[in-house]
């Protein structure tokens, strides 16, 4: 499990790690779903995968649109649905 960790900063330079779940095409950007790692973590997290010059390193950004996090999320729940217990 320890290879699907990535550590990202927030807003405050404070690191925090999340399990990458998947990777997904959408409207010709890639989107990133991820848990975070904690204990009491219910909700993923979807951020947009950007492209940099090194490409060792990649680059997410918030999401701010809700149909885009919207249609990411139920590709992600159709794609896992025997996986995941997912809430209505």
């Amino acid at each position: 499990m320890e290879d699907n960790i990535i550590t990202l900063h927030d807003e405050d330079g404070n690191e925090v790690s999340f399990e990458y779940l998947d990777l997904i095409p959408y409207d010709g950007e890639e989107y990133v779903v991820l848990l975070p790692t904690e204990e009491d973590a219910e909700e993923v997290v979807i951020l947009r995968l950007e492209e940099t010059d090194d490409p060792e390193e990649d680059t997410y950004a918030s999401v701010d649109d809700e149909e885009i996090l919207n249609a990411i999320f139920e590709i992600f729940k159709e794609k896992f649905r025997d996986e995941f217990h997912f809430a209505d």
